[in-house]
């Protein structure tokens, strides 16, 4: 009967169950193993020769929404050379005190975007514990894929301000999380990846940020620069508010709140307002030339984006970037400059059709998880809990 109830209630072999207690918040298991024989860890001889016993309380995974424990009476065994020791057991680590699946058991509920408080309070152990166990995983250097996407985050460890992200927006996976953002650190990284394999990368997707793209030409040398939708999109969005914000300034006070708090009208697209919200727009529009003009500058480059025929966006890319050159706006006459130094990777974008969308993904992720846990110094334990949650 004790070998029955042990297998039903535990899922252990070869214990024998001697007592249960159960309380309010806990249950204690009291258990034993029978006697076998066993080989000296000094001499390698074979010994039956029991010396001592000992109880040690062992936590366990919770049953019935109740702390769990099991009270071990350990054996101890001693060989003809003098040598004592206690017998191993399949369910608990050599100096353990906490058994092998209620161990696994974090490691998978670290897997979901939680604190390690709030793990250690649901095991029944300390937030330590649950660190060191982290501490144990491992996540080494992925292969790289035909196609990389890059990206940082503000991530505050111990090794600088901001944390290197690495994707594979074709597959949307996550490859790997690096320190920091330096250029030499980088370079680093990439060196020690085999030539051959640098060299089937066909697309490197990143933000409009130099050292990025000198990195591609250094260490990829047969992939497309890509510059993430996004990020250039965003610099016709600034130029239209810029110039909502310089109007804003000689207008009367009633108007300017108008069109602090209705800026939504500008900047969504046409098509996609109420007949309702059209007028709005449309009024508002009629206030100013410029900003009559911006709007027109703004709808035209979002057709150009969301065409898919690379044909027509390449040719309307660059009668764009010359509109807004002559426009007269500063605005747009400086986001046409930025436009036209990094028109190679914009062009690339809207031919093979890569973002970074996945990468901004995993950002959003990090983000959890760095603010539940109110931030993470220790960046190899950083780069595991990010990992871990997301491969």
């Amino acid at each position: 009967m004790h070998s029955n109830c042990t297998k039903n209630l535990l899922g252990l072999e070869d214990i024998i169950l001697k007592k249960l207690i159960q309380a309010d918040n806990y249950v204690t298991f009291f258990i034993e193993t029978a006697p076998t024989t066993q080989t000296c860890p000094h001499c390698g001889l074979e010994t039956r020769r029991i010396h001592d016993y000992r109880n040690q309380r062992i936590k366990d995974l919770p049953m019935q929404m109740k702390h769990t424990y099991l009270v071990l009476r350990k054996r101890r065994y001693v060989c003809s050379c003098g040598k004592r020791f206690y017998e191993n057991y399949d369910f608990i680590g050599t100096y353990q005190q906490r058994t092998s699946r209620l161990s696994l058991k974090i490691i998978d509920l670290l897997r979901k975007v939680r604190n390690l408080k709030s793990v250690a309070e649901d095991v029944n152990v300390s937030v330590s514990t649950v660190a060191r166990i982290l501490d144990t995983v491992n996540y080494s250097a992925p292969s790289i894929p035909d196609c990389i996407g890059i990206d940082e985050f503000k991530g505050n460890a111990e090794t600088g301000k901001y944390q290197c992200i690495l994707t594979n927006p074709k597959k949307q996976q996550l490859l790997d999380i690096l320190p920091d953002r330096n250029q030499a650190h980088l370079s680093t990284y990439f060196r020690a990846t085999s030539r051959a394999e640098r060299d089937r990368v066909k697309f490197f997707i990143c933000d409009m940020w130099k050292p990025y793209v000198e990195l591609a030409k250094a260490y990829f040398p047969n992939a497309k620069i890509i510059i993430d939708k996004y990020h250039f999109t965003r610099y016709v969005t600034w130029a239209i508010e810029n110039v909502r914000k310089r109007l804003q300034k000689t207008m009367p006070a009633k108007l300017r709140k108008y069109y602090k708090r209705s800026r939504k009208l500008i900047l969504t697209r046409y098509a996609k307002l109420s007949e309702e919200n059209k007028k709005a727009c449309d009024l508002m529009l009629l206030y100013n030339d410029d900003l009559r003009l911006a709007h027109r500058l703004k709808e035209w480059f979002y057709n150009i984006c969301q065409s898919e025929k690379y044909s027509y966006q390449r040719t309307a890319f660059w009668e764009w970037v010359k509109d807004a050159e002559s426009s007269g706006i500063a605005e747009f006459e400086n986001c046409a400059k930025t436009l036209r130094n990094w028109s190679e990777g914009i062009l690339n974008a809207f031919k093979y059709g890569y973002t970074n969308g996945p990468t901004e993904g995993y950002n959003n992720k990090i983000k959890v998880i760095k603010r539940i846990s109110y931030g993470i110094r220790n960046f190899d334990r950083f780069r595991t809990r990010i990992l871990h949650c997301s491969i």
